[in-house]
């Protein structure tokens, strides 16, 4: 079994055409700083050696040009992600290999609504362009992301769903994927986090 942890997971689903945030892996304060420049403000920085994050306070959001510093000295990491900071709707895109069923391919809502709701649709490899739609309808809190006349960008996401049904057919030996979050907002639908794990 093979881990793929979120820097070179979100490398390799770049590489097979999914739309990922800015980001870079920095090792020194002054990699840091020639980073932030480049990517510009807010950042997220994370702890690049761990594989749950968010658990272990290893996760800086809103990282502005007044706080870069502190926030990556307290991340205490020798390897840290610096990620462009989106604005959006969080999703979770994912696969798993059911022992009845194969590979399935899931969507819900992402971030921290994936444990409050667990609210996600479930699907058998492969999926076509409708039911990639009808699981975008199909999760029961789905007015949370049309609150307050927040516009998604919908069509981004149904071709996120194809594009992880194409990636089981070029990778079979993929057991889980884990895309969460996928920041959608009007515009585009952004992968900022990231796990798979490989047979």
């Amino acid at each position: 079994m093979n881990v793929m942890l979120e820097a070179e997971a979100e490398d390799f689903l770049e590489k097979n055409g999914f739309n990922v945030a800015k980001r870079a892996v920095i090792k020194t304060k002054d990699e840091l700083l020639k980073v932030a420049k480049k990517l510009g403000f807010p950042l997220v920085l994370k702890n690049a050696e761990l594989l749950h994050k968010t658990e272990r306070n290893a996760v800086k959001l809103n990282v502005h040009e007044s706080n870069l510093l502190e926030a990556y000295q307290e991340l205490k990491a020798r390897k840290v992600l610096v990620h462009k900071q989106i604005d959006g709707n969080y999703f979770l895109i994912g696969i798993k290999k059911d022992p009845t069923f194969g590979h399935v391919i899931v969507f819900g809502l992402g971030g921290i609504y994936t444990e409050l709701f667990k609210d996600i649709t479930i699907r058998v490899y492969p999926i076509g362009k409708k039911q990639a739609k009808d699981m975008l309808e199909d999760i029961k809190f789905r007015k949370i992301y049309e609150f307050r006349n927040k516009k998604i960008n919908k069509q981004a996401l149904v071709e996120a769903l194809l594009k992880t049904s194409n990636l089981i057919k070029k990778y079979p030996n993929i057991r889980e994927l884990d895309i969460n979050p996928m920041i959608a907002n009007e515009k585009e639908a952004v992968i900022a986090d990231a796990r798979i794990v490989f047979e």
